[in-house]
This record gives structure tokens, C-alpha cells and sequence, in this order.
């Protein structure tokens, strides 16, 4: 036993969506009872490859007295779980696939003529309560803050509000919103170019505005902010 680096996991954060499970290599996590749990402290090399993995910041490292890093217990446990073998080295596709971090292009232009109206989304997740802050498509990115019902209310939302950013949807009335600002904040360090939040014309939904105005100061970012409104008629205000 010695004093060095570990992780650990605040399971008040942690909503068991697996997604720090592939992302630690060593398969130290596993879920256990709804929540992520290292599984042994010989497991943990205590470098952290699953905090950026994690979309609610439930992971840290921090020192503590544990056992040794065993680099044999390791290649045991990763054989156990099927993810190490003289033919697969890969690691086993596991965690939510509704979290893991995906970023694709948009070739597609929209077909006026056929009516058609092409998608401009460029990633995935979408959820605030899902995207990790460390995610590549955040990278000096045009930011998009829309509240959930925006895309239902504004018929433009692809076309006028959406398209050539990254994208963050939130309730501020029905979301559980304790960590949203610390979330922003942590977002807008990606060197953010510009961040235009869009809601709903009704009082609730103005919060998510509050949200990021209060993450913008506390990041020092000095992104251009732009706020849309958009009425329950579906038009811009």
C-alpha cells in the first residue's frame, strides 16, 4: 500500500450510463446497482483516461493510500471481460450508446424544390446533461444553447439557427440544472467563438439565458453572445 493517484466516482453525479466503462482500458469501472464503481484499486493507474469519457463530471483523480497498480491483475480482469485475447486486443463495445461522443459532416444542402429541409446536426449526444465538455466538436466551435421545445416552435431552427454549430439543448423548468452552469463554463474554456442561446418566449424558459450569461462571465470567454426568443407561434422576436 502507498499513497498515490487514484480515481474516484461521486456517485450523487454519476446516472450509471456506463459511458466511463470502454473509456477506462484497464476494466477497472464496472456498473453495479445504477452506478459506476472501480472495481479494485490494483485496477486504477490512476491516469484518468475516463474523466474525459464521463458527460456528467462524476469522475476525478485524487491521492489516496491504495494498493499497486498490477499490471497482471489488469490483462486477468480484461480477459475476463472478453476484451483481451491473443486474436482481440479490442476493447468490447459496452456503456450507453445514446452518450458516447460522435461528431460527423453535413454535405447536404436543402432541396427548396422537393421541399426537403437537410438536418445541420453534426453530433451527438445533444443533451446537456450528456455532452462532455472535452468533446472534439466543442473545439473552437460556434455554440448553439437551445431549450428543448425551440425546435418544435421555430420551423427555421435547422436552417437559420443551427447550421455550422455545435449544439447543447436543455430545459431549464423540468431539467435537474445543479451542475448546467459548471457544465457551460467548462464548455466555453474550449476557446468558444460565438454562443447564441435560443428560447422560449415563456418566463421558465428565459433561466437557460441566466445559465449562460453567469458560465460566460465565470469562464472569462470572450465569445460573442447572441439571445433569440422565439414565440409559442413559432416566430423570432
Amino acid at each position: 500500500m502507498s499513497v498515490r493517484k487514484i480515481v474516484v466516482i461521486d456517485e450523487e453525479k454519476c446516472n450509471g450510463c456506463g459511458v466511463c466503462v470502454p473509456g477506462c482500458h484497464e476494466g477497472a469501472i464496472q456498473i453495479f446497482e445504477g452506478k459506476a464503481r472501480l472495481v479494485a484499486d490494483n485496477l486504477c493507474d490512476g491516469l484518468g483516461d475516463c474523466l474525459k469519457e464521463c458527460p456528467l463530471d462524476a469522475i476525478r483523480i485524487i491521492e489516496r493510500e491504495a494498493e499497486e497498480f498490477d499490471e497482471e491483475a489488469v490483462e486477468a480482469r480484461l480477459i475476463s471481460l472478453g476484451r483481451k485475447s491473443p486474436v482481440q486486443t479490442a476493447p468490447a463495445p459496452t456503456g450507453c450508446p445514446g452518450s458516447r461522443a460522435i461528431s460527423f459532416s453535413r454535405l447536404q444542402d436543402s432541396d427548396e424544390s422537393q421541399g426537403k429541409v437537410a438536418s445541420q446536426l453534426t453530433q451527438w449526444p445533444v443533451q446537456l446533461h450528456l455532452v462532455s465538455p472535452q468533446a472534439s466538436y466543442f473545439q473552437d466551435a460556434h455554440l448553439l444553447i437551445a431549450a428543448d421545445c425551440v425546435p418544435f416552435a421555430f420551423p427555421e431552427f435547422h436552417r437559420e439557427l443551427l447550421k455550422g454549430k455545435a449544439l447543447a439543448i436543455a430545459c431549464p423548468k423540468l431539467d435537474d440544472t445543479t451542475n448546467y452552469v459548471a457544465k457551460l463554463t467548462q464548455i466555453l474554456t474550449n476557446n468558444i467563438q460565438s454562443v447564441t442561446v435560443a428560447h422560449m418566449e415563456v418566463p421558465c424558459c428565459t433561466g437557460l439565458a441566466y445559465m449562460v450569461k453567469e458560465a460566460l462571465q465565470k469562464s472569462g470567454s470572450t465569445a460573442d453572445f447572441r439571445e433569440v426568443t422565439i414565440t409559442i407561434q413559432g416566430d423570432i422576436r
